[in-house]
């Protein structure tokens, strides 16, 4: 076993200097040419019972981010722990010990579910695979864990395509559950649902939750969703993380210039109350030629002479936050 970490102030997962590099080849037997920094040097924390929030545009890297956490893909360098253990370099049995223990929800309802299997089956796969239950119990654990996401027990007779999308992703909810998980990455659960959907599913995680003693990392580029469900909130962009904070400091008073940008963008449900919006000054950098210095700095209006040159680490600049602008880190 791979040596603990354990403290009384342990989190249940840490990752340290994680980073993931994909390699761009000119052919699919040819040299390499460049580099996708998909995930470049993550630290962070989860601690047991809370909830994670990963925000940014598209491509910043916080799929990617997940995947490793869950040791779906390999990272090119960096350390996952979870509860108090390296799980970086683990395989075989203890690795699918600790498979049990994080689970995922994925983000499209539709083509994460086996559409050749029965909903019984494809929620019954976990218990079986790790022996959580045998023969006339399968079904009773099957059937508790569709009621359980509000769905009938006799849907487990019935195949994927036979529900809606926000039914979908409740058997996919059920299905995560079903091995008994400590910690979900919940990757754009509820962006292919309508918004009418979307709170009923949220919901349900969050009462799943308080019931279960779950933690999760709830992946979302809709910041409105986050904020409804997320105690902390971490900013990414171009594989970095640049800003994280409790979720009221970040959304009353966000401190980097992106952050700031991406709450402007938020629509306020008011028609009286207008926010002002902040227009970067270019599209987002090719990621495999990634800025010199501040990686925001070519779309930054704040910019100053050494954001060009130096780049910013995420510091912690009291209250919990941290961020990663050498404009408030002073």
């Amino acid at each position: 076993m791979p040596p603990a970490l354990a403290t009384d102030t342990t989190p249940l997962l840490a990752t340290i200097g994680l980073t993931k590099h994909f390699a761009i080849r000119k052919s699919r037997w040819g040299r390499t040419i460049g580099q996708v920094r998909a995930v470049d040097d993550v630290s962070l924390a989860v601690h047991q019972g809370e909830t994670l929030g990963v925000v940014g545009e598209s491509g910043c890297g916080k799929t990617t981010l997940g995947r490793l956490i869950l040791r779906l893909i390999e990272p090119t360098s960096g350390q996952v722990h979870f509860a108090g253990s390296d799980i970086s370099r683990l395989s075989g049995a203890p690795m699918r010990a600790i498979r049990r223990q994080m689970q995922v929800i994925f983000q499209d309802p539709y083509s994460s579910l086996n559409p050749r299997l029965t909903v019984h089956k494809i929620i019954a796969q976990g218990i079986t695979t790790h022996h959580l239950a045998r023969g006339k119990e399968v079904g009773a654990r099957v059937a508790q864990l569709l009621e359980m996401v509000g769905l009938p027990a006799g849907a487990a007779r019935r195949y994927p395509h036979e529900f809606s999308g926000g039914q979908r992703q409740r058997i996919g909810i059920a299905r995560a559950l079903a091995v008994e998980p400590r910690f979900i990455v919940a990757d754009e659960p509820v962006s292919a649902l309508d918004v009418s959907v979307q709170a009923q599913i949220v919901n349900l995680l969050q009462d799943i939750q308080a019931d279960m003693g779950l933690t999760y990392m709830f992946i979302a580029h809709d910041l409105s969703v986050v904020r409804h469900i997320a105690d902390r909130v971490a900013v990414m962009y171009l594989g970095k993380i640049v800003e994280l904070a409790p979720k009221e400091a970040l959304y009353d008073a966000p401190l980097h210039p992106y952050t700031q940008a991406l709450l402007a963008a938020v629509p306020v449900p008011n028609p009286q109350k207008r926010r002002t919006k902040i227009l970067l000054d270019s599209d987002a950098p090719d990621p495999t030629a990634i800025p010199i210095g501040c990686p925001f700095h070519p779309r930054c209006a704040e910019r100053q002479a050494q954001c060009e040159t130096t780049t910013p680490q995420l510091t912690a600049i009291g209250a919990g936050r941290q961020v990663a602008c050498l404009l408030r880190q002073h």
